[in-house]
């Protein structure tokens, strides 16, 4: 059995929105531990990351590279899902974990992307 992804790290996943010829994408794991961790939950929620990062928008948080260990990205709030677990891919590399206060943001993100004031 491989590695139970944590809150906060950076993990790699084919979507299914993705277009078929695109390889695996980073994500950022934002459900809880307890849910990562329990041993009948099969999924985990993500935020896909996206290095496009020319566009502001209210629902896409900046993370530079000191921060994950990527190339500038930005975590897409307004497409958080779901992936089975055994979808994940582990990086090669060491990458960093975002911090509480950093999931929070996205979290705040999504409630913008649901028409929803940030708390």
């Amino acid at each position: 059995m491989k590695r139970i992804p944590l809150r906060g790290e950076i993990w790699y996943v084919k979507l299914p929105t993705d277009p078929p010829e695109k390889p695996p994408r980073p994500v950022v794991i934002v459900s809880m531990d307890a849910r990562n961790k329990h041993p009948r939950a099969h999924t985990v929620l993500v935020a896909p990351l996206s290095g496009s990062v020319e566009k502001e928008m209210g629902t896409h948080i900046f993370l530079p590279p000191g921060e994950t260990g990527l190339q500038p990205s930005k975590a897409k709030a307004d497409d958080v899902t779901v992936v089975y677990k055994d979808a994940l891919l582990e990086p090669k590399l060491p990458l960093r974990t975002l911090t509480h206060t950093r999931i929070c943001q996205i979290a705040d993100a999504v409630r913008i992307a649901m028409g929803c004031p940030p708390r």
